[in-house]
């Protein structure tokens, strides 16, 4: 069995709808390579560790830059819990920290 990306809930849906289309686009791209070759072969530039079970995906196109950030659960599955544009250099805190407590759903 191979891996899946899939979004929490509706919230993180509505975060990836707002997304600009290429950024969108980039991240459909990076779930696909993710799928196809498996979390463990996908390394940076696309995704990075960020803390604790938080990692991102990192979006990079003409619009700008995003962040998808995520989280690993049973059975191969990579679930979206947060996306956002990225307006500072540095991951906000506030942004981890919400991604940290929609992951305790998870666990």
């Amino acid at each position: 069995m191979g891996w899946t990306v899939e979004t929490l809930n509706e919230t993180v849906d509505a975060e990836v709808g707002a997304l600009p289309p290429d950024m969108r686009a980039r991240l459909t791209r990076i779930a696909a390579l993710i799928e196809a070759k498996g979390l463990e072969l996908v390394g940076e530039p696309h995704v990075r560790h960020i803390e604790g079970p938080i990692w991102e995906m990192r979006l990079r196109g003409r619009s700008g830059i995003s962040r998808a950030l995520y989280t690993t659960a049973a059975v191969q599955r990579v679930v979206l819990l947060r996306a956002f544009v990225k307006k500072t250099e540095q991951t906000p805190r506030r942004e981890i920290e919400l991604a940290l407590a929609r992951a305790k759903s998870i666990r």
